[in-house]
């Protein structure tokens, strides 16, 4: 964690973040290590469909067609915030870290992550098995930091 604050400071690149299912527990990872409020721009959780229509602009076709949890909303999702952040480094965070609230089609577990470096995008899949919520929301952002990391080096 440190290294990744390490090399956005290092190549002078700020970095902002839409959680929705980690409550801003990526937020609270990232700002927890010294030398954050060099690279740490701003965060939303916009954890209601709601927060990502009004604070993100998201169109809320995307999320009646879609779903919130879906590559299509963790896309929209990404590109508005780097429209709102102007930050280099853009990560978006939507899924369902139960106990509930899961289907066959969307179980819990599913998270998507996305990143949007300049203008390249990408979207990860991700279906953490375990059932437990504090333990989704942690894989989570494991996840999300070695994504981040493998797209600034």
């Amino acid at each position: 964690m440190k290294s990744l604050i390490k090399i956005l400071s290092i190549r002078k690149l700020k970095i902002s973040f839409a959680e929705s299912c980690t409550g801003g527990l990526l937020a609270s990872t990232i700002t927890s290590i010294s030398g954050a409020s060099k690279v740490f721009d701003l965060s939303f959780v916009t954890y209601s469909n709601q927060a990502k229509i009004k604070i993100l602009k998201i169109n809320k076709n995307i999320i009646k067609t879609y779903g919130a949890v879906s590559h299509e909303c963790c896309s929209a999702m990404v590109k508005n915030l780097s429209r709102i952040s102007k930050a280099q480094i853009n990560v978006s965070i939507t899924g369902i870290a139960g106990p509930n609230g899961g289907t066959k089609q969307k179980p819990i577990g599913l998270v998507y992550i996305g990143i949007k470096k300049g203008n390249k995008i990408q979207i990860t899949k991700c279906l953490f098995k375990s059932k437990k919520r504090s333990s989704i929301q942690k894989a989570t952002v494991r996840k999300a930091l070695n994504l981040i990391l493998r797209a600034v080096k």
